[in-house]
């Protein structure tokens, strides 16, 4: 059966990077109707939060990565806190340095930085000496009685290869000379990361360890300790790294990086899905649009590029305008009361149909939840500001007295949709002998503010007739 795992570690909020790795693994288990399991790698005591951990789980269901097993829901193979497993580690550490697969290792720092600065000097790569590794496990065990700190490193073999047999990548050989009797338990008695990782997904009956290509390097350690204890490894998949358009390495300078801070940003769960879909993958017939459901379906891991995936904003700021449009409105709507009441708005206390009316009108022309609220306040408060350079340009003394001439006619119109105003004030410009465009532009800038809106008759329509004579009205006394 296919069991599939996300491994976060919870010292920061949910990067994009990890997002993508989630969705694959999620991806994969739906695809094979397997398991998709969450455990939370929070050996790094010092660093990990509690609320990290919630943050990331928020995130991943906020997605709609819901997992099958994991910290909140249980299942039979945990606790999926790596915190709450120690003993469990530490019974399979003693199991190899009984079998003399591991030894205890009393080299002080100082003694490791002398060894450090020595390969620096003769530049090669740093090795540790093995100057513990004869050191029997009776006599380790007098020294640790006697006070002496140890850490406990694992028998690496020296000679031939050790080899990653990667789905996505083929085989990858690693040289035994260039590996270390790397440290699987540090002298503070906690285990390290490439250790505990090889006892979960083994414990958990993980088939498939799909992770970002920067694991890649930590393979061959885990697959020692594998071997070590004689125990079958998991099949893995590097997916690749995403890079900066600049081909650097994503941090805060390129934006958002974290799944909060795109929701923050107004983003819609689909579009990241899809974005994410397609950093390192394609559905195929050069499309850019694909659901989760289609995605389930056609996934495989041999089709993931070994290439670096470019992060572009720009394609799912389109990716995102795109959903925003298609989106049901009855839930664009309540997905627009966080973003409302951010700005002060509670949108709950206007008529409901009314609300409706307003996203389907504004969000033709924006894409992003943020870009809704900016590009419409001005339907929910009539106590806007007015563009200066819409003052000056458009609140001429013609333009006002034709507005005055045209407000008795607009209160007349019946019924009052976008059609019959655009008669109206279409036919009275030429009765003016004015441009239409002069009308236009000052009925906007009387009811909104702004000299850029939404399609103006439409708008007025939405606003309502009592609205829109009392905006006019409004602005009439104060500017004419």
């Amino acid at each position: 059966m296919v069991r599939v795992r996300f491994a976060p570690s919870p010292t920061g909020q949910l990067h994009i990077g990890g997002a993508r790795t989630a969705l694959f693994n999620y991806l994969y288990a739906k695809k094979h109707n397997g398991k998709f399991i969450l455990r939370i790698e929070d050996t790094d005591l010092e660093r990990s939060r509690e609320e990290w951990a919630k943050g990331i789980m928020r995130s991943l269901r906020w997605l709609g990565i819901e997992w099958d097993e994991g910290p909140d829901v249980g299942g039979e193979f945990g606790p999926y806190f790596q915190s709450q497993r120690k003993e469990i580690y530490l019974e399979y550490i003693k199991k190899l340095l009984e079998e003399g697969k591991a030894y205890y290792c009393f080299c002080t720092q100082e003694e490791i930085e002398r060894e450090r600065e020595i390969a620096r000097q003769q530049k090669i790569p740093y090795k540790y000496s093995k100057k513990c590794r004869n050191i029997s496990l009776e006599e380790a065990k007098k020294r640790i009685e006697n006070g002496e700190k140890a850490v406990v490193r694992i028998k690496a073999p020296v000679e031939g290869t050790t080899v990653v047999h990667d789905i996505i990548r083929g085989d990858v050989e690693f040289s035994n000379d260039q590996l270390d009797d790397f440290i699987i338990l540090k002298s503070d008695g906690n285990p390290t990361y490439n250790f505990v990782c090889v006892i979960d997904d083994y414990l958990m009956k993980i088939s498939h360890v799909i992770r970002a290509e920067e694991h890649l390097s930590n393979t061959p350690k885990q697959l020692i300790i594998y071997e070590a204890l004689n125990i079958q490894p998991p099949q893995f998949a590097h997916v690749p790294m995403i890079l900066a358009p600049d081909r650097s390495k994503l941090s805060k300078r390129h934006g958002a990086t974290s799944v909060e801070e795109f929701f923050e940003n107004g983003y819609l769960k689909e579009a990241i899905v899809n974005y994410l879909l397609l950093l390192g993958w394609s559905p195929g017939e050069d499309r850019t649009i694909i659901s989760l459901d289609e995605a389930i379906q056609k996934f495989e891991l041999e089709k993931v590029s070994k290439n670096a995936a470019i992060y572009d904003i720009n394609k799912l700021t389109w990716i995102n305008g795109y959903y925003l449009k298609e989106i049901d409105i009855d839930d664009l709507y309540e997905r627009m009361k966080y973003f409302y009441s951010k700005n002060g708005i509670d949108i709950s206390s206007f008529d409901k149909e009314y609300v409706k009316s307003v996203l389907k009108l504004v969000r033709e022309k924006v894409k992003t939840l943020v870009e809704v609220v900016s590009a419409s306040t001005y339907f929910f408060d009539s106590n806007y500001e007015y563009e200066q350079k819409g003052v000056e340009k458009y609140f001429t003394a013609d333009n006002l007295k034709c507005l005055q001439l045209l407000l008795n006619d607009l209160k007349n119109v019946q019924p009052f949709s976008s059609e019959e105003i655009e008669k109206l004030v279409r036919s009275k410009a030429e009765e003016f002998n004015t441009k239409a465009a002069n009308l236009i532009h000052t009925i906007r800038m009387c009811i909104s503010g702004r000299t850029v809106t939404p399609g103006l008759f439409e708008m007025m329509e939405v606003l309502g007739k009592d609205e829109v004579i009392n905006r006019i009205e409004k602005t009439l006394k104060i500017f004419a």
